[in-house]
């Protein structure tokens, strides 16, 4: 066991877990802490509650039960030297984080917290949130001062589907609150992360995170752009990118719009953070991106009501199927699917709209209020990962 440490890590969802196992791979006892009972359960009997995620299987039978103890309850680590926060963070209706599920857990972290611990913090938050909240909150349940515990933040940089490769190859960064803490929380991660960077600050680290989602939310946009005004002109987008992609100029592809997580949550720290200090102008390239990007559903769907028109049918019994309708290939997920989000808005208007997923049953489809068709029966088919629109 590397130097008897033991790590808790909480939250294991599809970045704690993978985290927590890579940790564990690399000779630390880590106690997992969740909310889910029948998760921690699952992974205390070895067995894998997120199988599509590859490598994860063989380390949670190999460490789970055994290395990696999962728990609900947080005096279950009170013996850890260091407590990694994983966990999500939600917008609310108006697009302000709310901060509900992040404070409970960092209070309750403060309840069993220890001179000499280290605190992470993973989740990608607003700047200056841990240096702020989390230390106020750790200080006033625990009754100990920053100095008595050291605290950092080093947001997570995985991707379902490659948890474990990212953990292992992508460069990570970390930053402390003070100096001290980030040379004790990179003394501690790069035992188990091996191209990790220290940086200035926690801030820093924070707004790093966060620029890279605004990048690929902007980029995206610019794309989506790009291609409704090809199509006005009559050239091939497609064709147009290839030859315009170089060493200086990368336009990405175009989509329904962007999904997930992350990339539709993150401008929205910054953009939200300006409107507080009345720096409106400060983030209008972020907040037209979203608005571009959401936007794009309602012209698919102006286009595939115009495809449907061509097809020999009253239009109310054209049957239109939606192929694809989690947020990113691959991944069982429907968070901010705009594929979904697309289907739905074509079902407002009274369209008759099917869907089909290979990562869903007939029945999981019909659970979520959907009507599932085979793509071949169907009178139109927008494929959302090919943008392309097929009559049959």
């Amino acid at each position: 066991m590397t130097e008897e440490i033991k790590i808790a890590v909480v939250g294991l969802g599809k970045a704690g877990l993978p985290l927590a196992a890579v940790v564990a791979d690399s000779g630390f006892e880590v106690i997992g802490v969740d909310t889910d009972e029948r998760k921690c359960e699952m992974i205390n009997n070895g067995i894998n509650p997120i199988p599509e995620e590859p490598q994860l299987d063989e380390l949670i039978k190999k460490y789970g039960g055994k290395r990696i103890k999962a728990t609900t309850d947080y005096n279950d680590a009170k013996d850890c030297s260091a407590y990694i926060v994983i966990i999500p963070l939600y917008i609310d209706e108006n697009k302000n984080p709310d901060f509900r599920i992040l404070e409970s857990a960092f209070r309750k972290i403060g309840q069993i917290l220890k001179k000499g611990d280290l605190v992470v913090l993973e989740t990608t938050v607003p700047p200056g949130t841990t240096e702020n909240l989390v230390r106020r909150w750790l200080e006033e349940e625990s009754g100990l001062k920053l100095g008595d515990f050291y605290l950092a933040y080093s947001p997570e940089r995985v991707m379902t589907g490659y948890a474990i490769s990212r953990l292992r190859e992508f460069p990570k960064v970390i930053g402390g609150v003070d100096e001290e803490s980030g040379k004790k929380a990179y003394e501690l991660y790069s035992k188990f992360i091996p191209n990790l960077h220290l940086v200035s600050s926690a801030k820093l680290a924070e707004f790093i995170k966060i620029i890279e989602g605004c990048y690929r939310d902007v980029n995206i946009a610019l794309a989506n752009e790009l291609f409704k005004i090809a199509n006005e002109l009559g050239v091939d987008f497609y064709e147009a990118r290839t030859y315009a992609n170089h060493e200086y100029c990368h336009i990405h592809l175009p989509s329904t719009g962007v999904g997930g997580h992350c990339i539709p949550v993150y401008p929205w720290f910054l953009i939200k953070e300006m409107e507080k200090r009345g720096k409106f102008s400060y983030a209008e390239i972020l907040r037209t991106a979203r608005h571009l990007n959401d936007e794009m559903i309602n012209y698919w769907a102006e286009k595939i009501i115009l495809e449907c028109m061509k097809v020999k049918k009253p239009l109310s019994e054209v049957k239109i199927c939606i192929k694809g309708i989690t947020f990113r290939k691959g991944v069982k997920e429907l968070y901010h699917s705009r594929n979904l989000a697309l289907a739905k808005l074509l079902m407002e208007k009274g369209l008759n709209v099917f869907v089909y997923d290979e990562m869903f049953s007939k029945e999981e489809i019909e659970k979520l209020g959907l009507k599932w068709i085979d793509p071949e029966e169907a009178d139109v088919i927008f494929d959302a990962f090919e943008l392309k629109i097929n009559r049959v």
